[in-house]
């Protein structure tokens, strides 16, 4: 009996051990069993940690539900798990596994700004074309301007770039850094805020995306000369402006049966929710594929689907996986690759602060501006500056891939994760005490909804 109750305890001791044969870089290798046992328990933990630190991050320091996602990515990663309990981490999080979890965070993100895109007023944009392409231009010219300024510098620093770049492949790469606005992270703030269906929620989200492919388009830039090739620049550009073209004007016509099916109906059948879901995938892999990011083509599929019947029963029956359960593996999944023990002297520190500084100042700085030009008042203005300030793990993303193609190295890394949190984090508290609380007080903008709450 006791033998029984011995190897019954070492056997539930290595369930979190890999159980295949060896391999040339290990003694045993990872099951399919063994990546369904990982997956399910980093669900669970997961969802505790982001339910959680979301919790917390709203109740001290009023921080919206998806800032709060965000930083339990990174509490999961090495910058505070792996550095208390580094074995456990690993155990929890191994190497093997993260593509797994890759697969995952990617089909989040994309369900979810498809959701995004479902909510997008065209009859606002249209209203606000003007200023929304005053800011986006702003959104990215300032930036480029300010990385072609502090570039030179960081790259007498050794280790922060790589010694083969270009200087003109470094500028556009910080560039493209400074210039992102978190795509994702701006549309579910502006969703928890009840900004999805003001003029400046629709102008933010606008210049956003618009900012976020040119950046994703310059970084396709950096690659092809840092030894991508051309094609890659070209099937970035190229192939995504045509498949937008494509969408913008010939979804309408081809989804609008669909839409019509369902108001009929009165209910979104399993077959025409099978017929979204294909059309979210197609966009999702061909803007992938040309390698821009999947994400825009979720965004951009959502915005051709038929508004009314279709779109309530999306929000009804799709939005709540996505965003409960599908998109904090996005977050977790760019946590585990952020180190937060880089910046590790005065001087890093010192450097790692004037790129916070500059980076506030080209992009709250410029679209404030660019606003204000266009004829929005002072509250609106900053209130679209405070929103498009706002980097979270889209710029995550970008710098993983710097960081993966030797483009930089840890140290200018760390500089950015930090970069990308701080902008964030003061997103949402900076928004409300510039535009949102005056705005409700007057009456323009409802009460932030329980969904931000949670």
């Amino acid at each position: 009996m006791s033998d029984l109750i011995s190897e019954t305890l070492k056997t539930a001791a290595g369930v979190l051990s890999p159980h295949g044969p060896a391999t040339a870089a290990a003694a045993q290798s990872y099951t399919a069993g063994d990546y369904s046992i990982h997956f399910f328990l980093q669900l669970a933990v997961i969802l505790v940690t982001c339910r959680v630190v979301g919790w917390l991050g709203k109740k001290f320091l009023a921080q919206p539900q998806v800032v709060g996602e965000m930083i339990a990515g990174v509490v999961l990663g090495p910058s505070l798990l792996g550095l208390l309990f580094p074995d456990f981490q690993l155990a929890l999080f191994p190497k093997e596994t993260r593509n797994v979890l890759y697969v995952g965070a990617q089909l989040g993100v994309g369900l979810y700004m498809f959701m995004v895109g479902t909510t997008f007023q065209a009859d606002h944009f249209k209203a606000k074309a003007r200023s929304a392409m005053s800011v986006s231009f702003a959104g990215i010219a300032a930036p480029f301007a300010i990385a072609a300024i502090i570039t030179p510098f960081l790259l007498k620093v050794p280790g922060l770039f790589s010694p083969a770049i270009t200087p003109g492949a470094a500028t556009l790469f910080m560039g493209a850094c400074i210039a992102l606005t978190a795509f994702p992270m701006l549309a579910r703030i502006i969703n928890e805020r009840g900004l999805q269906k003001t003029s400046l929620g629709t102008l933010s989200l606008t210049a956003g995306a618009f900012d976020d492919a040119v950046s994703w388009c310059v970084l396709a830039v950096v690659l092809a000369t840092f030894g991508g090739g051309p094609g890659v620049a070209g099937l970035a550009i190229g192939g995504g402006l045509l498949w937008v073209l494509l969408v913008l004007t010939l979804g309408p016509k081809i989804l609008a049966p669909l839409g019509r099916m369902v108001e009929r109906e009165g209910e979104m059948s399993t077959h025409a929710l099978a017929l979204v879901i294909l059309a979210f995938c197609l966009s999702a892999f061909l803007m992938d594929a040309v390698g821009i990011h999947a994400i825009f083509g979720g965004f951009i599929m959502g915005v051709v689907m038929p508004r009314g019947r279709l779109t309530e029963e999306l929000k009804r029956k799709v939005e709540p996986l996505a965003v409960v359960l599908l998109l904090p593996m996005f977050f977790t999944y760019s946590g585990l690759n952020t180190r937060m023990d880089m910046v590790n002297s005065p001087e890093l520190l010192l450097i790692a602060l004037g790129i916070l500084a500059a980076s506030i100042l080209a992009k709250w700085g410029a679209c404030y501006l660019a606003a204000r030009a266009t004829g929005e008042d002072h509250a609106t203005a900053m209130g679209i500056g405070a929103l498009m300030n706002s980097r979270g793990l889209m710029e995550l993303i970008i710098i993983n891939i710097g960081l993966q193609k030797g483009i930089i190295g840890p140290t200018l890394f760390s500089m950015l994760v930090l970069m990308a949190i701080v902008t964030t984090v003061m997103a949402s508290p900076l928004f409300e005490i510039v535009y949102g609380r005056k705005a409700r007080a007057r009456g323009e903008l409802d009460a932030v909804p329980d969904a931000a709450k949670a």
